[in-house]
């Protein structure tokens, strides 16, 4: 194998090698926390923020396997994936700084535009950036086989999971940083801006300092059969292979499928949830535009709290990542996963019930194990299944029961809290606490189906 021969990455190589990723999670936990009130300013009912957040499993399904498959068979001087990680920079850190703007945006159409004007240009500025997130993804992994040697795929996962952790906490932490510690508020725009900017450059010094591999014309010729061979494939045949691994791959896709519904009604719902139920702020959609403005900075303190609720869930996470997998080592993926997703589970209940911010904190705090848990254990458990040389195309399976139920959760739970009005202090608003209920029931689903699991 090529990769066997590729000179190994120091430390200092591979921190240098994380910082592009760094960037790239640092705008997506920034659109993570901001997209909701955002929008909803500009009209957006909880469906319709539901539909808007399609955009996140829509490109994951259909953008990054399209790039992958370009990127595998592009040459240009700048190397096969560099092209397509700055153009995936350029276009999410512009759509960063013109999503808070389409107020502005829409004006340019002349006259008084149509409340949905702005809304509609918002959607759009969405779509882009989660299209550019996840075009980004993909060539940024393929940078480790490319150029690495195959020892170290794992720790140079394990760096861009590093990554992902830090940037999370860095970016949900500043903007309440700045306001608690030196009572300065950075208005929602100028986080997008510095989302963008931090999307650019982490992703511009990575263009800029590794250089990747010359791929020979053999490789790249045997690369392009092997792609035309997966696309000779049906994908129900596929599928067939992928169910055919083994019994269990089944019950850990449903493990993936449950848990993943979970964690998709807290990212999507728990700024608004903090906003609307913590804060008391009605829905900004049923009332006169004349009086929106002065729940501003109830809003303002809603976010920032937001904000701090995924920096403990990210930091937790990232403390608890290396235990985890410890803890799994010594008494197996299925029981230390059943147990974390029991917790998160748990603090779901908790925020449902319990809506004041000191057990808040605690819950996002719980829930974060459980997070921790889900992005290792279901691929630590997958990963015994797998043949080798089918790796990418079992991963590209698996993917799909992590993006259906995000669109399951973007469509129904949305609709459902749509309809589930009620009123707080006399002033219209809805109960964002149900897609909590909903996320607990699926996670118990999901640790139910981890205990039916055979593990040796």
């Amino acid at each position: 194998m090529v990769s066997d021969n590729l000179k190994k990455f120091s430390t200092s190589q591979l921190l240098n090698f994380c910082l592009g990723f760094f960037g790239l999670q640092f705008a997506w936990q920034m659109r993570i926390i901001l997209s909701g009130p955002l929008t909803e300013s500009f009209g957006a009912s909880p469906l319709l923020f539901g539909l808007i957040w399609l955009a996140g499993p829509f490109t994951g399904i259909v953008v990054q396997p399209i790039i992958g498959a370009l990127s595998d068979n592009t040459e240009t001087p700048f190397g096969r994936r560099i092209p397509y990680l700055m153009g995936g920079a350029i276009l999410g850190a512009i759509g960063l700084f013109l999503l808070p703007n389409s107020e502005v945006l829409a004006s340019f159409l002349g006259g008084k535009a149509p409340w949905w004007c702005a809304l509609f240009i918002a959607a759009i500025m969405i779509w882009i950036i989660d299209a550019c997130v996840n075009a980004a993804q993909g060539p940024y992994r393929a940078l480790i086989p490319d150029n690495m040697p195959r020892e170290q795929h794992s720790v140079a996962n394990s760096y861009l999971s590093f990554a992902i952790g830090l940037g999370s906490v860095i970016a949900a932490a500043t903007a309440p940083v700045l306001k608690y510690v030196f009572n300065y508020q950075m208005s929602t725009a100028a986080q997008f801006y510095m989302a963008g900017i931090a999307f650019l450059l982490g992703m511009s010094w990575t263009c800029l300092t590794i250089r990747e591999r010359k791929i020979s014309k053999e490789e790249l010729k045997i690369e392009e059969e092997n792609a035309k061979e997966e696309i000779r494939k049906s994908f129900i045949q596929n599928l067939k292979e992928f169910f055919a691994l083994s019994p269990e791959v089944g019950k850990i896709c449903t493990v993936q499928f449950f848990s993943w519904i979970g964690v998709m009604s807290l990212n999507i719902f728990f700024t608004q949830y903090v906003i609307h139920v913590l804060y008391q702020v009605p829905d900004l959609t049923a009332i006169p535009q004349e009086f929106q403005s002065t729940y501003d900075t109830l809003v303002m303190s809603g976010q920032n709290f937001s904000s701090i609720c995924f920096a403990a869930f990210n930091l937790i996470c990232f403390i608890i990542a290396i235990p985890i997998g410890k803890l799994a080592e010594r008494y197996g993926n299925k029981k230390v996963h059943f147990v974390a997703l029991l917790f998160m589970a748990l603090a779901y209940v908790l925020l449902a019930f319990l809506p004041n911010p000191v057990s808040t904190i605690a819950a996002i705090s719980l829930a974060g194990i459980g997070w921790a848990s889900i992005l290792a254990l279901p691929f630590a458990m997958l990963s015994r299944y797998i043949k080798e040389g089918t790796e990418g195309s079992v991963m590209g399976i698996f993917n799909i029961f992590i993006a259906a139920p995000q669109i399951l959760v973007c469509t129904l739970l949305a609709w459902f809290i749509n309809i589930s009005t009620t009123t707080i202090n006399n002033m219209p608003n809805n109960h964002y606490e149900y897609a909590f209920l909903v996320g607990a029931l699926m996670l118990i689903f999901a640790a139910a189906t981890t205990l039916a699991l055979k593990e040796d």
